[in-house]
């Protein structure tokens, strides 16, 4: 593909500190929703499911295409579901993210054609400590990363064909929360001669340059073992070397599966993540040993240059936690999988608000029962998104959401505790109390608060209230000049009320009600 066309196919593009999603030209935020895994695999079941996504206010669909429905039969393509999945989102104006449940999917082999799970001769499966084999075929098999990168490589040909110049499917998720289960490494014949041989020179040389910025946990287990530079798996990475191991293994796999499908036509590439520990002690294998997880992610990063990124799978309360980690190393933060209950209408503000987030999709969404209340946050953000991604990159834009575990404040105008933050946001310091109690399974209070001057902020979400203040060292008094409630119309501003007195109380707090809205205020200050 030449280099005129692959700059206006869906891209990734760096600007500052962030990465952005470019389709058609243009920065787009994906505010998806990942479908049931079986939903795409029936047209006619998909018919009364994509006006619903619409009517929740997506613009992107995560949807399933397996290995087995591609390739029923090996070397006979069949790609009617895909054609008639990205004839249904064209239909009803949504773009496509499409998930390739090839080898693996949640660490099993479920979503194999059978002429590959029925030959374990042709593509062995990975073993237990005790030889027994498991659900999953091993990532030692050539044959099998053969076999998949074929049928991956002609999906994406097919993609390029037929999709080419429209831009409907956006990029795609390569396999499924991969990594190995019940057992901390493979132990099949392949695995056992693959560990004991030297870690490879590619990541040693990596480890070694880059030991001051490794995550936390790889880099102590790397100095307690010694902080060598050559050895075997174990004499290198000690009591992490079963899942760095597997992580290499699993890496370099999916890595050679994405290269032949970039090879056709280079959109982003994805892979996703089962989190890792959330316990101390918690031992790979309970999660998926040498997935995609947080504490792996720089043994993927060397493993796997032909993946743009890691995304995880959030469905645990510490939301903004598993946020931070995977942002590691300026890895771009997509979240193809969340949950779908109230909260979700929350934590999109603080993922693309705090994280500049590529997307933000639930899971099972053609089961969220309408109303739900992320339609309203969909809509404001999509309203929103030429602002937020004009201000993606520039320090100049916080996104937040209560999940419990932000700090107890007091406010000088109710005279009662409220949980918040300050921060510094432009010229002032901002405090932010949240007034909407926290209630589990409910929305959260939640939002974006972007400084467009340096005395100008847009602020948008439900449940808090903003004052300002003087930087400290500074005593200045700092009010509200002028405060507008309204609305935008495609990135432009449409002005409401006017809000003063006791709707501002003369000018010194922003008061957010318990449903999505966005006002503009000017602040000034004066002796």
């Amino acid at each position: 593909m030449n280099e005129s066309l692959s700059n206006k196919i869906p891209h990734l593009h760096k600007k500052g500190d962030t990465t952005q999603l470019f389709v058609d030209g243009e920065p787009f935020i994906m505010l998806g929703g990942e479908l049931h895994n079986s939903s795409s695999s029936s047209l006619a079941y998909m018919e009364s499911i994509w006006p619903r996504l619409v009517s929740l206010g997506l613009n992107t669909v995560l949807a399933p295409v397996s290995w087995e429905l591609v390739e029923p039969v090996e070397g006979k393509l069949d790609f009617t579901l895909v054609d008639g999945l990205i004839e249904g989102a064209r239909k009803h104006n949504l773009k496509l993210v499409f998930l390739w449940f090839g080898t693996w999917k949640n660490a099993s082999s479920s979503y194999a054609p059978p002429w590959v799970k029925t030959n374990l001769e042709r593509f062995p499966r990975a073993q237990t400590s005790q030889g027994k084999n498991t659900d999953a075929v091993t990532c030692f098999s050539r044959a099998a990363c053969e076999a998949d990168a074929h049928a991956f490589a002609a999906l994406m040909r097919h993609i390029c064909e037929v999709d080419g110049q429209e831009h409907t499917v956006l990029m795609l998720q390569v396999e499924n929360e991969v990594g190995i289960l019940r057992t901390t490494r493979d132990r099949c014949e392949l695995a056992e001669r693959a560990f004991a041989q030297d870690v490879p020179t590619t990541l040693t040389d990596y480890i070694r340059e880059h030991a001051n910025c490794l995550t936390s946990y790889l880099q102590n287990a790397w100095k307690k073992a010694g902080s060598k530079t050559a050895g075997t798996w174990k004499e290198v990475f000690g009591e992490a070397a079963d899942e760095v191991f597997m992580a290499w293994h699993f890496a370099r796999y999916i890595n050679s599966v994405a290269k032949a499908g970039k090879a056709e036509y280079p959109i982003p590439m994805y892979v996703n993540a089962w989190l890792g520990p959330q316990y101390e002690g918690q031992l790979p294998g309970s999660y998926p040993s040498g997935g995609p997880v947080a504490r792996m992610m720089d043994i993927w990063r060397v493993a796997a240059p032909n993946i743009d990124f890691l995304a995880p799978d959030i469905y645990v309360e510490d939301f903004r936690r598993v946020c931070c980690e995977f942002r590691h190393s300026g890895n771009p933060l997509m979240i193809p999988e969340a949950r779908s209950d109230e909260q979700a209408a929350g934590n999109v503000f603080y993922a693309v608000g705090q994280h500049d987030a590529l997307c933000f999709s639930p899971f099972a969404i053609d089961s969220v029962v309408e109303p739900h209340p992320l339609t309203a946050s969909y809509r404001l953000l999509s309203e929103m998104m030429p602002i937020i991604t004009k201000y993606q990159g520039t320090g100049r834009m916080i996104g937040f959401t209560d999940d419990s575990l932000v700090n107890v404040g007091y406010s000088a105008y109710t005279g009662r505790e409220l949980r918040g933050f300050e921060c510094e946001l432009g010229r002032y310091q901002l405090q932010v109390h949240f007034t909407k109690p926290f209630e589990k399974g409910k929305v959260p209070a939640s939002g974006i608060i972007i400084a467009t001057r340096d005395d100008e902020y847009i602020v948008a979400g439900l449940g808090f209230t903003v004052t300002f203040a003087s930087k400290p060292k500074e005593t200045k008094n700092v009010e509200i000049l002028t405060l507008d409630e309204g609305r935008f119309e495609k990135g432009k501003w449409v002005a409401g009320r006017r809000l003063n007195g006791d709707e501002s109380l003369s000018g010194k707090i922003i008061y957010m009600r318990n449903e999505p809205s966005v006002c503009i205020a000017k602040i000034y200050e004066y002796p």
